[in-house]
């Protein structure tokens, strides 16, 4: 396949490339020459991009919203409460959670995902959204890849026998391990928690990421317990801290000794902005807070930060459909990152940052590497962001998934 007349996101340029696909990787990039062929694809001087990444997103819960009951308050603990009252009435089928699971994967990736990272909830004795998960991970592999992510929602400790559930999901194939360590019934026993996660991250070689600190309250300080345990056991680059929310409470100057630890653990961050929104800064009477991680504090500070959806019509939000471009553009919004900086090279948010939480290889548009890749209905990143370009082309493994023509306005005057 070829692409011709294409501009590539990241290069900082109006030139035109045209993108040449044999089996199933980027043979070559070279200056467009307008010819075109049969197989070949005008992309009439859009953006080419890579395939986004979706690090942080709860599959099995999936198109759950209402069953057995709806969350009035909007709050994450009803939502952790309504999801084990699901799970003790038995209406987590495994038929349901696949079918879910694939709508909501399907949903993704017509928004421009081509790799996923899944949280799946494995504090429950039978582990039937793991399984199910496993079996949706090889159903959908040639359109999408699948990362597991083994993770205790109603906690370690906190629900019994959830520390052997989890060792045995790594057992089962996990991909990598999570944790939940504020919802422990104690900070001791959430400190032991990370202890015995990060114990198995090394037994097992798998990567660490935590729903860390996803709580509106400034001595919620699970963040830094990570960092200094991915520093102490030279685990650097492999832990992800999810959510960390309450960072977005901490005072100025513990902030300012945290950033370092973060930044010399080369830790990542996975930063869901929308359901964060949505789900924190309840209960204040007056200058209600945000609620979401410092994402520019962060960034700037060289840490490596993804923005992700989380959940897409469940317990802990109502809403959502995988369109990662909505997700950046809530990010920027609240972060106040709506400069030429940060605009002109947005999509790195939904690309190549949370590539590196999952550490994918060869990830990118360059010569060489997998052709997993987009085109975008938009002349530059930031034209892709402000009207929420959809995606034109998909390509994976060389292979197209879908494409759709541009769909310009039939105007009366």
């Amino acid at each position: 396949m070829l692409i011709t007349n294409a501009r590539i996101a990241n290069h900082n340029d109006d030139a035109h490339y045209d993108i040449r696909i044999t089996n199933g990787k980027i043979e070559s990039i070279t200056p467009a020459t307008h010819a075109t062929d049969n197989d070949s694809y005008n992309a009439h001087g859009r953006i080419v991009a890579p395939q986004f990444v979706e690090a942080h997103i709860h599959l099995d819960y999936a198109n759950t919203a209402g069953t057995p009951r709806d969350n009035q308050s909007g709050t994450l603990f009803e939502a952790i409460e309504i999801w084990r009252e699901r799970k003790e009435q038995g209406l987590n089928n495994p038929k349901l959670i696949r079918a879910n699971a694939i709508a909501a994967a399907r949903s993704a990736v017509a928004h421009g995902v081509g790799t996923i990272r899944t949280h799946v909830d494995v504090t429950d004795p039978n582990l039937v959204a793991f399984y199910a998960l496993q079996e949706v991970k090889e159903e959908i592999k040639d359109w999408c890849e699948i990362e597991i992510v083994a993770f205790p929602q109603n906690g370690i400790y906190a629900y019994p026998g959830g520390d052997k559930l989890v060792a045995r999901a790594l057992d089962e194939g996990a991909d990598a391990i999570g944790g939940i360590p504020h919802l422990e019934p104690t900070r001791e026993d959430g400190i032991a928690s990370l202890d015995y996660l990060f114990d198995l991250s090394e037994k097992y070689g798998v990567p660490i990421d935590i729903h860390c600190d996803e709580i509106d309250d400034e001595h919620s300080r699970f963040t830094e317990v990570i960092a200094a345990q991915t520093s102490k056991r030279s685990m650097h680059g492999l832990a992800t801290i999810s959510h960390a929310v309450a960072m977005s409470y901490y005072s100025p100057g513990y902030l300012s000794r945290l950033l370092p630890k973060l930044a010399a653990a080369q830790v990542n961050f996975a930063v869901c902005p929308n359901e964060n929104l949505h789900l924190q800064g309840r209960g204040f009477s007056s200058a209600v807070p945000r609620g979401v991680a410092p994402i520019k504090q962060l960034t700037e500070f060289g840490i490596n930060v993804a923005l992700c959806q989380d959940s897409i019509s469940d317990p802990w939000y109502p809403l959502g459909n995988g369109d990662l471009l909505r997700i950046l553009d809530t990010g920027l919004h609240v972060s106040h990152m709506l400069t030429p900086t940060y605009l002109d090279n947005c999509l790195e948010f939904i690309t190549t940052n949370p590539a590196r939480n999952l550490r994918l290889n060869n990830y990118g548009i360059a010569e060489g590497n997998p052709a997993n890749l987009i085109v975008l209905d938009a002349t530059s990143q930031r034209d892709a962001l402000q009207h929420s370009a959809p995606v034109l082309l998909s390509i994976h493994n060389g292979k197209k998934i879908f494409e759709r023509a541009a769909a310009p306005a039939q105007w009366d005057y």
